[in-house]
């Protein structure tokens, strides 16, 4: 019976993290709460918020198996080597759900038919070469380089961060992915 009340308590205490991390569009979200309530959530689970791909131990989180568990913990890696934010690195991973599934793609769409990788990114210049924007490491740093360029991101939804920097037709397109990017930060730096 004493480990049915410690599992509920978990479960308890997880739904109330995820309801702290999930970003009210009216409200101006705060990345250093973000930060906070994702990080402790983490040192509860591991102690350490690096995440090594190449040492994966999480092989599915939702619908998301080990390849696009891979390129999102490439996508995180280049985040933290850049210094940003857990919630500029969740911004990658949920902009990366929104455009390709977590998988490198080599075709693009009606709307850009030249686009290619994780975050479909065109072939206009301004995100490399066609090797860069299939190497989950360099388009994702590629993002983080344009992400970085957004004034005032942290006191905005990330879904509108998200849209400034890819320039899509549908400025909440993102929103719908923010929770499965969440799971996955969470579960991949988590280790769990």
């Amino acid at each position: 019976m004493d480990g049915i009340a410690a599992i509920t308590s978990r479960i308890t205490e997880i739904q109330s993290t995820v309801r702290a991390l999930n970003p009210q569009p009216t409200a101006k979200s705060s990345a250093g709460a973000f930060d906070s309530v994702l990080a402790t959530e983490v040192t509860k689970s591991s102690g350490t918020t690096g995440v090594d791909p190449t040492a994966l131990r999480v092989r599915q989180v939702g619908a998301y198996g080990s390849e696009q568990l891979t390129n999102a913990a490439a996508i995180i890696k280049a985040g933290q080597k850049m210094g940003l934010s857990v919630r500029d690195q969740t911004i990658g991973v949920m902009t990366a759900i929104g455009e390709s599934s977590l998988r490198v793609v080599d075709h693009g769409d009606a709307a850009g038919p030249d686009s290619r990788g994780l975050f479909q990114q065109r072939a206009n210049g301004a995100w490399g070469s066609y090797a860069d924007r299939m190497s989950p490491a360099v388009s994702a740093t590629s993002f983080f380089t344009a992400l970085a360029g957004v004034q005032g991101r942290d006191s905005v939804s990330p879904t509108l961060v998200a849209h400034t920097v890819q320039r899509n037709a549908d400025a909440q397109y993102y929103t719908k992915y923010w929770d499965d990017a969440v799971a996955i930060v969470s579960s991949l730096a988590g280790g769990s």
